[in-house]
């Protein structure tokens, strides 16, 4: 039988080393995980091929992060890894290189079809999906190996029609790759390699019973090299690693640690009349630019899009039902800089990677703590610095205590200067408010609005959990 950690029986197999990562973690190839390698590792002296290294300086990569640093030689000399690291600290790039290098250093096997992938790599989310191959697009660019990503709400049969022309590095979320597995549109019969992003995120939107029948569908995790990597290695993606991986190296980079320095963070108590003046008045301020809102209902995603726009403020809400053609054309604004705000849902607090994200603000504390993490992770990606403002209002501030549980530590806060909040706010003129007439107080001639708009724009669901957009 093998040992018990936490009131589970972990498998006999490989349970020494899996021992040692999970009870002294700092513990890797000489080196510690909690901290910085001693010295800068380049992607130039890891032995990569040439078409890999062309499309690293394409991407203007020239020294690893951590993850990269310690997860690459183990993926580069063949073996299976499992990597823990924080949002935004590269993992993508390591994904992408180790497998790029593989594809190229190892022949595809013999009798292989055009419809045969020779490497899988699965995301949790549509833009997750689309992010990854943006990035596959450009280090990939001198491999000359083909890409596609496929997933749910747009496109069908374009999908399918670039599977059927023939793909090396297929891209994708569940639902989609199976449907067209089991249209036969492709196989994974001679897959030499595959990865599982965001593993703890499958496992949250109940997506383990489609992973394991991909994996199943695979070659034996002999015949093939696997990575996965996620924000946290749990219990159950260690079972899962274990069971459809071979013999994994197991790396984590600051396991314990939830957020990154390099984030300021503070937190501001307004009224609920306060939220909306306060949140332009620092977007004028900070001349908003690459700045993401995070809300928590898609009824006051709409409301700020309204009132950011009345008040000369470019924003766009993203929500759970904004229809896929238009939620890729936000974040391709935004991406590009021709969109300087994106509103958004918790649908949005995971798996996309935007570079230069200078602000992120929690108009409304999520209601998950460990949301709070993701929503911040937006900012400060890669090294960069970055600001994340949180407004505890009275109707989520409940939420504050467990969010520094989560993380550790008080989170500072300052007092509202009367100077910080903004005087001159304008009604959007289809805004119920406005058809109506404007109410005592409300946002207009300089006075502050009775309502702010905090959590008063949806109120049916105080103190229950919300469900993510």
């Amino acid at each position: 039988m093998g040992a018990i950690i936490d009131g589970h029986i972990l498998p006999q197999l490989h349970e020494r080393r899996l021992l040692r990562t999970i009870l002294a973690p700092a513990a890797h190839a000489g080196e510690s995980m909690n901290e910085p390698l001693d010295h800068a590792v380049t992607f130039a002296g890891l032995g990569l091929a040439a078409p890999v290294l062309a499309g690293i300086r394409d991407a203007g990569f020239a020294s690893c992060t951590p993850i990269q640093a310690q997860t690459l030689p183990i993926a580069i000399a063949g073996r299976d890894v499992a990597g823990q690291a924080q949002t935004g600290t590269g993992k993508t790039a390591a994904f992408l290189v180790a497998l790029y290098n593989t594809l190229l250093t190892h022949a595809a096997p013999a009798g292989r079809t055009p419809t045969s992938v020779r490497a899988l790599i699965v995301a949790p989310t549509r833009e997750l999906a689309v992010q990854i191959h943006h990035d596959a697009e450009t280090l990939g660019r001198h491999t000359g190996l083909k890409h596609a990503v496929v997933y749910g709400g747009i496109d069908y049969e374009k999908q399918r029609r670039t599977l059927e022309e023939g793909i090396d590095v297929l891209i994708g979320t569940p639902g989609r790759l199976i449907d067209y597995y089991k249209q036969h549109v492709f196989d994974l019969k001679h897959a030499q390699a595959v990865v599982l992003d965001e593993a703890d995120r499958m496992f949250d939107l109940g997506f383990i019973a489609d992973i394991r029948y991909l994996l199943r569908r695979l070659p034996p995790p002999e015949r093939r090299q696997s990575m996965l990597f996620s924000a946290t290695l749990s219990y159950r993606v260690l079972e899962l690693a274990y069971e459809h991986m071979n013999n994994p190296e197991l790396v984590r980079i600051e396991p314990d640690k939830k957020t990154v320095d390099r984030i300021r963070q503070i937190m501001y108590y307004p009224s609920m009349e306060e939220k909306i003046p306060l949140l332009i008045g620092l977007l004028r301020q900070s001349e908003a630019h690459r700045t993401m809102i995070f809300v928590n209902t898609k009824r006051m995603a709409e409301r700020l899009e309204a009132v950011l726009h009345a008040n000369g403020i470019q924003a766009q809400a993203l929500s759970g039902d904004v229809p896929q053609a238009k939620r890729l054309r936000f974040l391709r604004d935004f991406h590009d800089g021709e969109l300087a705000v994106l509103i958004a849902t918790d649908v949005a607090s995971r798996g996309l990677h935007i570079p230069d994200v200078s602000h992120v603000f929690n108009f409304d504390l999520p209601q998950d703590a460990a949301d709070y993490v993701h929503r911040i992770g937006r900012t400060a990606r890669a090294g960069a610095d970055g600001d994340a403002i949180s407004f505890a209002c009275e109707e989520y501030a409940v939420g504050l205590p467990d969010i520094e549980h989560y993380i550790g530590h008080k989170i500072p806060s300052a007092p509202i200067e009367t100077a910080m909040l903004a005087t001159d706010l304008e009604l959007p003129e289809a805004s119920p408010e406005h058809r109506r007439g404007p109410r005592r107080g409300g946002p207009h001639s300089g006075r502050r609005p009775r309502s702010g708009g905090g959590g008063g724009g949806d109120r049916r669901g105080r103190g229950k959990p919300h469900r993510r957009g």
